[in-house]
């Protein structure tokens, strides 16, 4: 009798995931984008994913949080293929290697915890070290850009371990920038110190003779101090006029945003991957940002301009050069327009990750 093996026999069954997330999947931040995407996706092209969300405390969990993930991971049946995303994941080394022989754990690392801005320098150690231990129950790693598998090469784990499955983009209207002649600018992150806000703010006070105005979409409460701390410094620059806080805003709201923008702009001092980038480009925007993570794969040569990290007065330059060239903005957009149709759309992402959840169910 003839016999069914490998991927066509995977076909044939009930494809089961658990996919395991700190906090609400709806949440409007990258990272959670991603998640909440890749489960549709795998949803929509046949696997049965349940998704348990965690405290959202990670990655400093409280001891109730820790209590819970424990009960999550207990309920879990023996060789269940587990999706772990890499907030909690990192942070929880004794409660994933208590299960990793029992339970198929995958890492999701969209960024290594101890890049997060304003750590001090114990607790980025004290969080590298945490999860470091943690990948090592891992069976797999999924990261999110070719730079984030080249980081965790320091972390002890086999590069023949570790797949970058890209975020995808969605099919967008190419922006049609401001009605009246001044420059429309966006900021799309959470207020976080990672993302740079505070530079931007020094580069556009420096800049206050030159018409634009800047529309800043992200959470304020996640990191209420450096909300306060950025709003503060627009009042004192005298700029509350021409920057809007936006807030968390959902897919409808965003896309009427870029659409309505001339200029991308995002001093990030770490970024995993850069999926605002990413949007941006989607809608041919240009991109004024650094170059970090996997955003010069992402904007390449001609579709804007990329700086050092953390280098204020490197991305001033960079926002003055193009806010006072019209030719050079022209010919960022034209590059922008050109990089939109090589950008992964979701449907390819999801299925990646398809056949990476696959290869660990055969493994």
């Amino acid at each position: 009798m003839g016999g069914v093996r490998g991927r066509d026999f995977l076909t044939m069954r009930e494809r089961s995931l658990e996919f395991i997330v700190p906090g609400d999947l709806s949440s409007a931040t990258g990272g959670y984008i991603y998640d909440r995407r890749i489960v549709e996706g795998l949803r929509g092209s046949g696997w049965r994913v349940a998704v348990h969300e965690l405290d959202a405390s990670f990655p400093f969990p409280t001891p109730a949080a820790l209590d819970h993930a424990r009960d999550v991971f207990g309920r879990l049946q023996d060789g269940a293929l587990t999706v772990v995303d890499g907030l909690a994941f990192g942070a929880m080394p004794e409660v994933v290697s208590r299960h990793a022989g029992r339970v198929r754990i995958v890492a999701l690392v969209h960024h290594p915890l101890a890049k997060e801005n304003g750590l001090s320098s114990a607790l980025a150690h004290q969080l590298a070290q945490s999860e470091r231990a943690a990948l090592r129950s891992a069976r797999h790693v999924v990261v999110t850009s070719e730079a984030t598998a080249d980081a965790l090469i320091s972390y002890d784990v086999p590069r023949g371990s570790i797949s970058v499955v890209m975020p995808g983009t969605d099919d967008a209207p190419l922006a049609r920038g401001s009605a009246d002649g001044v420059p429309n600018l966006l900021c799309v992150a959470t207020l976080i110190p990672r993302k740079g806000h505070d530079l931007l703010i020094d580069s556009l006070h420096a800049l206050a003779r030159v018409p634009w105005r800047l529309t800043c979409a992200g959470s304020l409460v996640r990191s209420p101090e450096t909300a306060a701390r950025v709003q503060s410094k627009v009042r004192e620059a005298g700029l509350a006029e021409r920057v809007y806080f936006a807030g968390e805003l959902n897919g409808g709201e965003l896309g009427r945003l870029y659409e309505s923008a001339d200029l991308f702009v995002l001093p990030t001092r770490y970024e995993g991957y850069g999926m605002a980038v990413a949007e941006a480009l989607a809608f041919g925007l240009p991109v004024v940002s650094t170059r970090t993570g996997g955003i010069p794969e992402l904007v390449g040569e001609r579709a804007g301009l990329l700086v050092p990290p953390d280098d204020g007065v490197s991305f001033g330059k960079a926002l003055a050069r193009v806010l006072t060239d019209n030719a050079l903005l022209a010919a960022l957009r034209e590059g922008a327009r050109e990089r939109r149709s090589r950008l992964p759309r979701w449907p390819q992402s999801c299925a990646k990750m398809s056949q990476v959840l696959e290869g660990v169910m055969s493994a």
